[in-house]
C-alpha cells in the first residue's frame, strides 16, 4: 500500500509512523521542511507527496487543521485521481465534508470525513508514536450509508494504524457530540488553569488537579479554529455548563446543604448512568 500524509504535526506523524512500521510505503508532505527531512531520515517516510505522485497513492490522509486540508483539496484536487481515498483528521466535520465532498465531486476523487479519537496534550512530529491509535476510536463520516464497498475499504485501508473501533456518523452529529466530550473539556481546562491560586498549587495537588489541566496544554492556533468552525454546539455546551456551576455555586455560598446533596448526588448519578 502506498499512503500519502499530508501535515507531520502529532497526528500526521503518528500515521506515518504507523504504516511505516506496517511495512507500507509512506510519501508525505509537510509546511516545515526541516521536519519533513527528518521524517524521511528517520524511516517515518520513504519519500516526498507531489503533484507527480498523489494519484499512486491508495490512501491520502489530510492531518493539517480544517482550512489547511481544505486548500490542499482545492490546489491539488485535479492531480488526485480516482485511486486514491482521501481521509481527513480534522476536529470538526461539517465544514471540512462540505467542502471535501463538492470537491470530490468535482475533480472525481473519493473524499471521507475522519477524525481518529486519540492524541496527547503536546503537539508536532516529535511527540508521534506508531502506536497512537492503537485500540482507539475512529469516526468516520461517509458521502452514503449505504455504500457498504466503500466502508469495507475504509476500515481495509486504516487497518495497519490499530484503531479498535470505527463508528459511522454524520457531520452534524459528531460535531454535536465533540463539542461536549473534546471541545468543552479543553476549554474548562484551559480556563480553569488561569485562577491565582494555580501558581501557589505545588505540594498541595494530585490526581485531581491532574487531570483538570491535562488539555490546558494546547495547540491556541489549532483549537481556536475548531471551536469558532463548531461555535453553535460548543457555545450551547458552555450555557449549560454555566447554569449548572451557578446552582452549585449559589448553593455553596447560601450554605444550603440540603440542595448542595441533592446536586452532588445527581451529578453522581449521573455519572453512573452514562459510564455504567
Amino acid at each position: 500500500m502506498t499512503v500519502g500524509v499530508v501535515g507531520l504535526g502529532l497526528i500526521g506523524g503518528s500515521f506515518a509512523k504507523a504504516y511505516s512500521a506496517a511495512g507500507h510505503k509512506v510519501l508525505a508532505s509537510n509546511r516545515s521542511e526541516s521536519t519533513l527531512q527528518f521524517a524521511l531520515m528517520s524511516g517515518a517516510a520513504q519519500g516526498r507527496l507531489t503533484d507527480e505522485n498523489l494519484s499512486e497513492c491508495d490512501l491520502i490522509l489530510l492531518c493539517t487543521y480544517p482550512a489547511a486540508a481544505i486548500r490542499f483539496m482545492e490546489e491539488k484536487g485535479r492531480f488526485i485521481g480516482q485511486k486514491p481515498l482521501v481521509i481527513d483528521t480534522c476536529g470538526t466535520k461539517r465544514v471540512i465534508v462540505e467542502a471535501g465532498m463538492r470537491l470530490a465531486d468535482k475533480y472525481g476523487f473519493t473524499f471521507v470525513g475522519g477524525h481518529p479519537m486519540a492524541g496527547t496534550q503536546f503537539s508536532g512530529f516529535k511527540y508521534s508514536k506508531e502506536t497512537m491509535f492503537r485500540n482507539a476510536p475512529m469516526i468516520v463520516v461517509p458521502p452514503r450509508f449505504d455504500d457498504i464497498v466503500l466502508l469495507e475499504k475504509v476500515k481495509e485501508l486504516l487497518k495497519p494504524a490499530g484503531f479498535g473501533r470505527i463508528t459511522v456518523t454524520t457531520a452534524e452529529k459528531h460535531d454535536e457530540m465533540i463539542a461536549f466530550t473534546s471541545q468543552l473539556a479543553h476549554v474548562v481546562s484551559n480556563a480553569y488553569i488561569k485562577s491565582p491560586t494555580a501558581l501557589e498549587r505545588k505540594g498541595f495537588s494530585a490526581g485531581s488537579y491532574k487531570d483538570m489541566t491535562r488539555v490546558a496544554w494546547l495547540n491556541p492556533e489549532m483549537w481556536t479554529e475548531l471551536f469558532i468552525e463548531n461555535k453553535d454546539y460548543l457555545v450551547r455546551e458552555i450555557d449549560v455548563l454555566t447554569a449548572s456551576l451557578k446552582q452549585y455555586r449559589d448553593a455553596i455560598a447560601n450554605e444550603d446543604s440540603e440542595t448542595l446533596v441533592k446536586l452532588l448526588d445527581e451529578g453522581r448519578k449521573r455519572k453512573e448512568e452514562v459510564d455504567g
